[in-house]
C-alpha cells in the first residue's frame, strides 16, 4: 500500500467522524461561509508568480518546521508578493489543521488554497466555512468523474479548483471547467522529482490553461527552468519553511526572481 493510499483511507475515516460532529447545515452558518472569495486564477493572470505554502511536515521529509502560528509567515508571504497562499489542513501526515486557515483568514487579502486530500463532498463545505478560496483536487486519488463532480460543487460554493496531476494517465482527469492545473514534479508514489517530466505533461494540456509547477523547486535554477517552459505559477513551501524565518527567505527569493 502506498503512502497516498494510506492517507486516503484515514481521510475517509476522519470525514465520517466529522460529519457526526458538525453537519453541512451547521457549516453553512459559520461566519466565513458567506464571505466573497478571492480568485487565484485572476491573481495569477494579473502577474505570474509564487503560491507560497505554510507546511510543518510531510511523509517524505518528516518535520520541516516547528513554527506553530502561521500568521507571521503567511503575512510576510503576502507582503513580499505571493500571488496566493497554500495551507495544509491535514493533521496526521502534514501537521496542519483547519485552524491554520481560520487563524489567518481575516488578516490575509489574497487567495488561500486549502491543500488537503479532497475525497468527499463534505470537505468542500468545510473549506468554504474555514475561509478558503481554492481547493486542491488530486487526480491520483480521484476518478475523472469525481473531478468533474467536485469541480461543479466547488464552483457552486464560489471556490476555485486546482487540479493536480503527475502522470500521462492523469491527463484524462482534466476537464475544461477546472480553473488551474498543477503538475507535481514529485511522484506521490515514490516521491522522486523530475522537472522535465512535468514539462512534458504541460505540453499536452490546452495552451490557454493556467499551469502551476508544484513541489521539488529547491533553487533559483529550478524556478528559472520551469518559468522558461511556460508555467504560470509555482507552488513552493519546503524551500521557505525549512528556514528559521520562512518569510525572510521568501523575501530574498522574490528579490532574486525579480532580477531574472
Amino acid at each position: 500500500m502506498t503512502i497516498l493510499e494510506k492517507i486516503v483511507i484515514q481521510k475517509k475515516q476522519e470525514i465520517e467522524i466529522l460529519k457526526k460532529t458538525i453537519g453541512i447545515e451547521e457549516l453553512k452558518l459559520q461566519a466565513f461561509f458567506s464571505r466573497k472569495t478571492y480568485s487565484l486564477k485572476k491573481s495569477i493572470q494579473e502577474k505570474n508568480g509564487i503560491i507560497a505554502e505554510f507546511k510543518r511536515k510531510s511523509p517524505s521529509k518528516g518535520v520541516i518546521s516547528e513554527i506553530q502560528q502561521p500568521l507571521s509567515v503567511v503575512s510576510s508571504y503576502e507582503k513580499f508578493g505571493a500571488r496566493g497562499i497554500s495551507i495544509l489542513t491535514d493533521t496526521p501526515f502534514f501537521g496542519g489543521s483547519k485552524e491554520d486557515i481560520l487563524s489567518v483568514r481575516e488578516a490575509i487579502n489574497i487567495p488561500i488554497l486549502r491543500k488537503d486530500f479532497m475525497v468527499d463532498a463534505y470537505q468542500f463545505y468545510e473549506a468554504k466555512a474555514m475561509g478558503a478560496d481554492v481547493v486542491l483536487l488530486i487526480a491520483a486519488c480521484l476518478s475523472p468523474a469525481q473531478v468533474l463532480e467536485f469541480t461543479d460543487l466547488a464552483h457552486s460554493l464560489q471556490l476555485e479548483v486546482l487540479l493536480e496531476i503527475h502522470t500521462e494517465e492523469e491527463l484524462k482527469h482534466f476537464n475544461p471547467n477546472v480553473d488551474l492545473v498543477g503538475i507535481n514534479n514529485r511522484n506521490l508514489k515514490d516521491f522522486k522529482v523530475d522537472l522535465q517530466h512535468s514539462v512534458n505533461l504541460k505540453n499536452r494540456l490546452p495552451k490557454d490553461i493556467l499551469t502551476v509547477a508544484e513541489s521539488g523547486i529547491y533553487k533559483l535554477e529550478d524556478f528559472k527552468f520551469l518559468k522558461n517552459k511556460g508555467f504560470n505559477a509555482f507552488l513552493m513551501g519546503e524551500f521557505f519553511m525549512k528556514h528559521a524565518q520562512p518569510g525572510k527567505q521568501f523575501e530574498i527569493f522574490s528579490s532574486d526572481i525579480a532580477a531574472l
